[in-house]
């Protein structure tokens, strides 16, 4: 029984006491949720990927989170195999989506605009999807492909530690950077 209540007081509040505290004072940004605030109101987080609707927006990665698209209380895939009928016609849905919303793309699409992460919740595309809609946002923004290219390359990530995944961008953050840009197309919400 002594036992139990030694374990009980470090596992159960000393540890994760201790956690919260490192967490908070070298990690204050993500131990917060690495919320981004507009006016004082938080619009979303740099952690979790939005549904973004807009032509002169950058879309993120599907998202197969129930009831409704990256929803953070549950997170996690739609555990569909490649081979799965409604996995293929999902694809081919969101293939036929991204060439009505732009017809004269004839580029190869990336798959990580057609496919949902295993969370769901993905807040980053990979450079070479946000390459796909730079002409798309940059018609919609009445800017230069040149303009928009820029900023993929100022708040692009590269591979974590030089060989894991694929070089990133962050698509709110590429969002939010697009409305402070182009205030003049910019609206409140950026959805």
């Amino acid at each position: 029984m002594a036992l139990f209540a030694i374990l009980t007081i470090i596992c159960g509040l000393l540890y994760p006491l201790t956690v919260t505290v490192i967490a908070h004072t070298l990690f204050t940004d993500k131990a917060e949720g690495s919320l981004v605030l507009r006016d004082g109101q938080p619009i979303g987080s740099l952690l979790i990927g939005q549904a973004f609707l807009s032509p002169k927006y950058f879309w993120g990665r599907p998202s197969a989170t129930s009831p409704m698209p990256n929803n953070g209380a549950s997170s996690g895939g739609s555990n569909l195999g490649p081979t799965n009928p409604a996995q293929i016609d999902a694809v081919r849905m969101r293939i036929e989506a991204l060439k009505r919303a732009d017809p004269g793309n004839i580029a190869p699409i990336p798959v990580d605009l057609v496919t949902a992460s295993a969370s769901g919740l993905d807040p980053e595309i990979s450079i070479a999807a946000a390459y796909y809609q730079l002409e798309r946002v940059a018609r919609a923004r009445n800017a230069t492909i040149e303009e928009i290219r820029g900023m993929i390359a100022r708040l692009g990530k590269a591979r974590y530690l030089g060989f894991f995944g694929e070089p990133r961008v962050n698509v709110l953050a590429l969002n939010l950077a697009l409305d402070r840009a182009f205030a003049r197309t910019g609206d409140a919400d950026p959805r």
